[in-house]
């Protein structure tokens, strides 16, 4: 009789390398996020100030070499040269996840890609029965698929919720598969007019830079100037130029070998993501999320069926798909939910995969490039989406809040002080002698501080009866 099949449990605890990978990661996204969001608000002040022509005159400001196609505004260097660094970042996580992440094996990659997947394609269902009900334009259904886990973060940071890192690695990984979508996307159905011969001096470049890294040359001082060129190459292609940074972050090599620290794609990313998170997207909202808001823009962005749609396809679509997506992997492949959360825990945080502000902005940009008015309200209508999106996130995740405080707890416990959290060692036999010795030193302790009380005790027994006698008489 053979033995009922074990059923394999998602959303658990991480490997303690991935797990202090992943904080780190979140660390630095998180610092960034708040620096996304200061530059976010900053540009709403700015664009809806007494100052709002000076905003529109830097967004447009134009410079570059004509000749090589890059006399560019302001906000098209930010989109098309500044998000290629962050596309290059979630080249390399993407490539990490895949050797040596949660997508290395299809059983571990299921749960995210599906749930990746379904929080896309939902959203672009809204928007589509939005705009197809209501006559509207059809072509911005990428909008509202995307999700800013920088910006996610940055809520994170300031409801201050201690989520667990099982939750945060869900969304992370959530998020990079993400960005792997919104880049074919952007490779696939916003790519227009193709220069071969660039494209095919790009695919020159980009193998030049594969057999450097292959041949172990190393030096910023090759490869800084060698990613200019490509991404230069890729730009005058007519592909989007962002297509270039992830293509050579996949390039990157993201195993390690015997007697290395961290492998070339982690040295990398630990350099560059806080020049992505701390400068390059920042510095793209400042040039993007300026648009005028008022009482009329508003009420436009629920009245006009590409805007609403936008906005629905972010709240309702990305909580709807990536909450759906997770619940029927876990329903067909048999998995079972981590018995320390709760299926409210999956929805808070498919609420929060609604935040769709960076990429989701640069697709608008992309989408309606032919009719500025109606791209600055597709913009209102992200910003929109994405703070409705964070309020929904923000009061699921308060009240779970308390447990998630308990559960952060202890993960973070270590009563041996040696820098590694109890819970990962609860089959090391040296942790649980350490611990013997510490608790005996502790019973020793409190037996002296007994036997001291005691005494002091009895010293004053004869005085505490006198005067408690000295009270009844």
């Amino acid at each position: 009789m053979t033995a009922p099949r074990r059923r394999s449990v998602f959303l658990g605890r991480m490997p303690l390398p991935e797990r202090n990978f992943v904080a780190d990661a979140l660390r630095t996204e998180t610092t960034g996020g708040v620096l996304l969001l200061a530059a976010a608000v900053t540009a709403l002040i700015w664009a809806n100030s007494p100052l709002r022509d000076s905003y529109g005159s830097v967004v447009g400001h134009h410079f570059g070499p004509a000749a090589l196609h890059l006399d560019l505004s302001l906000s098209h260097w930010a989109a098309d040269g500044l998000l290629a660094i962050f596309f290059f970042v979630a080249g390399i996580e993407l490539k990490r996840e895949l050797v040596a992440g949660e997508l290395r094996s299809p059983e571990a990659a299921a749960l995210p890609v599906v749930a990746a997947v379904c929080g896309m394609a939902v959203p672009a269902a809204v928007y589509a029965v939005v705009n197809a009900s209501g006559g509207g334009a059809m072509g911005g259904w990428a909008v509202p698929t995307a999700t800013d886990i920088a910006f996610a973060l940055a809520v994170l940071a300031v409801i201050g919720t201690s989520l667990p890192s099982s939750l945060r690695a869900f969304l992370l990984t959530l998020a990079v598969v993400d960005d792997l979508l919104a880049i074919l996307i952007i490779a696939v159905f916003f790519t227009s007019d193709i220069d071969l011969a660039a494209l095919g001096l790009a695919a020159v470049g980009l193998a030049v830079f594969w057999a450097l890294l292959r041949a172990g040359v190393r030096g910023w001082y090759v490869y800084v100037p060698l990613a200019v060129v490509n991404w230069a190459l890729v730009h005058a292609s007519g592909v989007h130029a962002t297509i270039a940074g992830v293509a050579m972050g996949l390039m990157l090599r993201c195993v390690r070998r015997e007697g290395e620290e961290h492998s070339p794609g982690e040295r990398v990313e630990h350099l560059v993501r806080p020049v992505s998170a701390g400068l390059a997207v920042p510095v793209f909202a400042l040039f993007s999320a300026g648009v005028a808001v008022s009482g009329g823009v508003l009420a436009d962005v629920f009245a006009r069926p590409e805007t609403l749609g936008v906005v629905l396809g972010l709240l309702v679509g990305k909580a709807v798909g990536v909450f759906g997506g997770t619940w029927l992997t876990a329903r067909f492949t048999r998995a079972e939910l981590n018995p320390e959360l709760a299926w409210a825990d999956v929805l808070a945080v498919a609420s929060l995969a609604g935040i769709g502000f960076t990429v989701s902005l640069l697709i608008g940009e992309l989408a309606f490039a032919g009719d500025p008015a109606l791209t600055e309200e597709v913009k209102a209508a992200v910003l929109v989406g994405s703070l409705l999106s964070a309020v929904l996130a923000s009061v699921l995740l308060k009240l779970r809040n308390n447990r998630y405080r308990a559960m952060c707890a202890e993960e973070e416990r270590d009563e041996d002080l040696d820098g590694i959290p109890d819970v990962y060692e609860q089959g090391n036999p040296a942790y649980h002698l350490r611990m013997a010795t510490i608790h005996e030193a502790k019973a020793a302790e409190h037996r002296r501080l007994a036997e001291a009380a005691r005494a002091g005790s009895g010293d004053g027994e004869g005085e505490g009866d006198g005067e408690g006698d000295g009270e009844r008489r």
